[in-house]
């Protein structure tokens, strides 16, 4: 079953009983490039009382409550995103208190529509998991290897040159055992795949 992404961030901002709730809903790569954009939210709003978040990326899923009460801001946003087949997806919710409380039913409801207002507006991608994929091949085979690398669209990157030469490739994990077998026939079996390459999803 295919798994989305966010085609770019979206955004959208509610007021419940006078506290302003900012839903932010970003694409990221991994955690760590979820870590670097709550960072940049947190640096844009400096005197927000709470910037709670999930996150679906893979094996690294994660929330916080920021503060709010257990179980009233990170959960509800996480369940959104799962609800909308996501991943690759921070929502975050940057909440400005208004001075009324909602208790904990208003705040799951507030978290919820802050993330789901945002996601009305997003545009939905497929998500096409990504793998490595190293080989080593004579000197006299690259021009033709790195055509190759160009015709179908994978990405270079890496490249080492000693006694033979390096590359290191990006592509969709799908096409990676094609692949191999690809450059084998093209090196008429020159092409040698180090133990090295795990395949680990990029």
């Amino acid at each position: 079953m295919p798994t989305f992404t966010l085609a770019g961030p979206v955004t959208a901002e509610l007021e419940i009983r006078k506290s302003r709730f900012i839903g932010h809903a970003i694409p990221v790569a991994d955690r760590d490039a979820a870590m670097q954009a709550l960072r940049i939210l947190r640096e844009a709003h400096p005197s927000a009382t709470h910037v709670c978040w999930a996150l679906l990326a893979g094996g690294q899923s994660g929330m916080s409550d920021d503060g709010e009460p257990s179980g009233t801001a990170g959960r509800p946003i996480l369940e959104v995103l799962r609800h909308h087949d996501l991943d690759g997806v921070l929502a975050a919710v940057v909440r400005y208190y208004g001075g009324v409380k909602l208790g904990a039913g208003g705040l799951v409801r507030a978290y919820t529509d802050a993330i789901a207002s945002a996601l009305q507006e997003a545009r939905r991608i497929e998500r096409i998991a990504l793998a490595a994929l190293t080989i080593e091949i004579d000197y006299a085979d690259e021009a033709r290897v790195r055509r190759w690398i160009e015709q179908e669209g994978a990405e270079l990157v890496g490249s080492a040159y000693e006694m033979s030469v390096r590359l290191v490739l990006r592509m969709p994990a799908t096409k990676r055992d094609a692949g191999r077998d690809a450059l084998r026939d093209l090196t008429q079996g020159r092409a040698v795949f180090p133990e090295s390459d795990r395949g680990e999803d990029l």
